[in-house]
């Protein structure tokens, strides 16, 4: 996994007409997740909106918190957490909202914090099932 994880870092779950159709340059991040290189959020659903399709953002916010100070290893870790958590509501992004590096009693802690972005091509958000057999299309053709 790469080390260039900051507040605004996007990720895609990566689909091949995704990267190509927006001309997206990522690496890979976990699975099949990529994390966007050389844009932050705004600049992303700048050029998404600029192609006539959306780039939807979840209100709801996925939090993880761990013990000790704030360092690249912990957060790749907390990023594979909320990766689980959002797994199962098949969106195709995540976007970055918040590192934090507190202490309580002295004890260090960290939270990361991220909410689920969606790119498609209707102003209307697909319902989960339709974001299922979108994703589980593009696994198949990937084969």
């Amino acid at each position: 996994m790469p080390t260039t994880i900051q507040v605004g870092t996007v990720l895609i779950n990566d689909s091949p007409l995704i990267t190509r159709y927006f001309g997206l340059e990522s690496e890979p991040c976990s699975g099949n997740w990529s994390i966007v290189k050389s844009l932050d959020g705004f600049a992303l659903d700048r050029k998404i909106h600029a192609a006539g399709w959306n780039f939807f953002f979840m209100a709801a916010e996925v939090k993880v918190t761990f013990l000790g100070a704030v360092g690249v290893k912990k957060v790749q870790n907390a990023l594979m957490r909320i990766l689980g958590k959002v797994q199962q509501q098949h969106f195709n992004g995540l976007e970055v909202t918040g590192i934090v590096d507190k202490r309580f009693l002295g004890v260090p802690y960290g939270t990361v914090s991220a909410h689920s972005r969606h790119i498609q091509q209707g102003w209307r958000l697909e319902g989960a099932e339709a974001r299922w057999l979108s994703e589980h299309d593009t696994k198949w053709a990937r084969g």
